[in-house]
């Protein structure tokens, strides 16, 4: 990709506006043209269990969720969506039903006459994951298509004449050996593993399709629904498109991760349907999905082009290069702030929020994994020693009158105060990032910029200031300060996560400053969070935790919460919590160790993609996964403090 590129998917980098989609109907519900943002979940239930379905699936309903999916292991499941189907319609249930299809052709036909919608995943609807690396020739690999293109037909054609969609659900984690060995672990893999199956329905005159390109791994998800639209708009063909981070895991984690992947293609103007991935029950999932869609819904739509010239790849992550000032910039991992400046009085006890500890009786700061690297006190001095790692910023005044040349503390200035400072002088500029930027800011060599915006979505206004830096050559580091005023926690963890995440993901940003109503304590978490989930910061255990479904062969809610209360004290270590293999080995490339369901009250043990232990007892599971950590070398014992 051209590293001097148009924007496809950015209809205004200001006015954020929808990609314009076919309209694909499921039932009588709409996804893409001129319908909102769909919320969908799928039930955790084994679908032979018709009673526990039926329950689940209507309180999936009630809770707001406008499509249900179910799994269609084999053939028998797939026959009793029939039975799911009408006692749902008998009670008075509508919701269309969706048939999630892995490695069954077969189910996916009779399931095609039975509910609305079948997902088919492109990795292994024709194909078996080896983990093989084969050399194709061009003739071969065409053979290749040929006989996926034999297996797949009969499907479109069945949907065709039942007037059922049909879900191109492509997954990082189950990529064919074929594309594997051809397009290597990308998004790239992706896009194409989802062509491959949307050329065989345009050559059979079918167009009810939905696709998604979901991925652990945030940065690999949102490059591959960007390339996935750059490929739809150079066809001129769009459909609509299903977002969605797999693997989430569950509570804050969870909805920071799928926040930040989700949102930020939502800020992009894309996305007609979205399911948040959590393990937990379902229905749970659903409010978290309406609070994105409603951060981001509009109903304006734009087949347009942006038509403007970035210096960046969109497709790819690069960090924006800068020069380093103290610890902030350069080669340096992203800062966090704290925000203090609304105490009436800073005294020890306020550190505690945000990662510091202080011992009266041993005059010693503790200091934790995720300590703030900053704290903004405003108006406030502090009359204390703070430890030597947190730099303390003030408003210029208090700064000029009492910290003028104080090691670590720094002013906080504006642009009225930018003629009163020496050039050389470390000093933070906030700015708000829908001005034009000052043109004396390239005068000041140890300025830090602080980017703000009043926008309730602030993507469009922190991205151009990006694009003016990049284009002239400024290589000032860049604190992204976002101020989300939601009192509810749950939708200021969203809001904040998409606001930075979106930002982050394209490489932009040295640090992070959240201001917020909430305790100093859940801002600093989120924040760390934030970083985690765009991978540009670790500092903590990540936890790559599927969202449980009717293939499911141990609890999976239960055995994440027994795993995480053993290792989550392992910063930096990946694990992968599985219930089945349909994606278990696959996203398990991207985890460090991997516990996957197999079987009733069975466990295989991964190391990366290798299974180190088969079939172990779930009772066993746990203490096995940890001694094979040990073995490893990756193992640390807790401490307590």
């Amino acid at each position: 990709m051209n590293q001097q590129t148009i924007l496809p998917y950015c209809i205004d980098l200001f006015d954020q506006k929808r990609l314009s989609t076919i309209e694909v109907n499921v039932g009588d519900v709409g996804i893409g043209g001129q319908n909102p943002i769909r919320l969908q979940s799928m039930t955790t239930t084994d679908t032979m269990n018709t009673q526990e379905s039926v329950e689940q699936s209507i309180r999936m309903e009630k809770s707001g969720s406008e499509l249900i999916r179910l799994t269609a292991p084999s053939k028998k499941e797939a026959e009793n969506l029939l039975v799911i189907h009408q006692e749902l319609r008998e009670k008075g249930y509508k919701s269309p039903l969706v048939a999630d299809i892995h490695f069954t052709p077969n189910a996916a036909l009779i399931a095609a006459k039975y509910v609305e919608k079948v997902r088919v995943n492109p990795g292994n609807y024709a194909d078996k994951k080896r983990f093989k690396e084969i050399e194709y020739t061009d003739e071969t690999y065409q053979a290749e298509l040929d006989r996926i293109e034999l297996k797949f037909t009969p499907l479109v054609l069945l949907c065709k004449q039942e007037k059922r969609a049909i879900r191109i659900g492509t997954n990082h984690g189950s990529l064919s050996d074929r594309i594997l060995s051809r397009y290597g672990d990308t998004p790239m893999g992706m896009v194409e593993s989802a062509l491959e199956f949307i050329r065989i329905c345009e050559k059979n005159d079918f167009q009810d399709i939905v696709v998604s390109m979901k991925a652990s791994n945030t940065l690999v998800m949102v490059q591959a629904y960007r390339l996935l639209c750059a490929k739809m708009i150079e066809n001129k063909k769009c459909y609509p498109l299903h977002l969605g981070v797999t693997e989430a895991g569950d509570g804050e984690d969870g909805r920071i991760k799928s926040a930040v992947g989700i949102g930020a293609l939502l800020a992009d103007g894309l996305g007609d349907t979205i399911r948040v991935s959590l393990t937990e029950e379902p229905e749970y999932e659903i409010p978290v999905a309406r609070k994105l869609a409603k951060k981001y819904f509009t109903e304006e739509r734009s087949n347009k082009e942006s038509g403007i010239n970035i210096p960046y790849n969109p497709y790819e992550y690069q960090r924006r290069k800068t020069h380093s000032i103290h610890n902030i910039g350069g080669a340096n991992a992203p800062v966090v702030f704290a925000d203090l400046s609304q105490k009436s009085k800073i005294t020890q006890a306020n550190f505690f929020g945000f990662g510091y500890a202080y011992s009266r009786d041993l005059d010693k700061w503790n200091i934790g994994d995720m300590a703030a690297d900053y704290v903004y006190t405003g108006k406030n001095s502090v009359d204390f020693e703070v430890p030597g790692t947190l730099g303390v910023i003030c408003d210029y005044s208090l700064w000029k009158n009492k910290y003028d040349n104080k090691s670590g503390f720094y002013p906080l200035i504006k642009k009225e105060d930018l003629s009163k400072i020496d050039v050389s002088q470390k000093i933070f500029y906030l700015h708000d990032a829908d001005d034009d930027l000052p043109n004396e800011l390239s005068s000041f060599k140890n300025l830090t910029l602080v980017l703000y915006s009043a926008k309730y979505n602030k993507t469009q206004a922190f991205r151009k200031i990006f694009i003016d830096l990049l284009n002239a050559n400024n290589e000032v580091p860049v604190i992204l300060k976002v101020d989300e005023p939601n009192e509810d926690l749950e939708f200021f963890q969203l809001s904040a996560s998409s606001d930075a995440g979106s930002v982050l993901i394209d490489g932009f940003g040295d640090g992070i400053w959240i201001t917020s109503k909430q305790a100093v304590k859940e801002i600093n978490s989120t924040s760390f969070g934030i970083l985690q989930a765009t991978r540009t910061r670790i500092s903590k255990t990540e936890y790559i935790s599927c969202p449980s479904c009717g293939r499911t062969l141990f609890d999976l809610q239960e055995t994440t919460a027994k795993i995480r209360n053993k290792t989550n004290h392992l910063k930096g270590v990946k694990i992968g919590i599985m219930g089945c293999i349909v994606n278990g080995p696959g996203e398990m490339a991207d985890a460090d160790y991997g516990y996957v369901g197999t079987g009733p009250e069975r466990i295989n043990l991964y190391k990366e993609k290798t299974v180190v232990r088969k079939n172990v007892h779930e009772s066993e599971a746990v203490n096995a996964l940890i001694d094979l950590i040990k073995e490893n070398g990756d193992w640390i014992d807790p401490t307590n403090t």
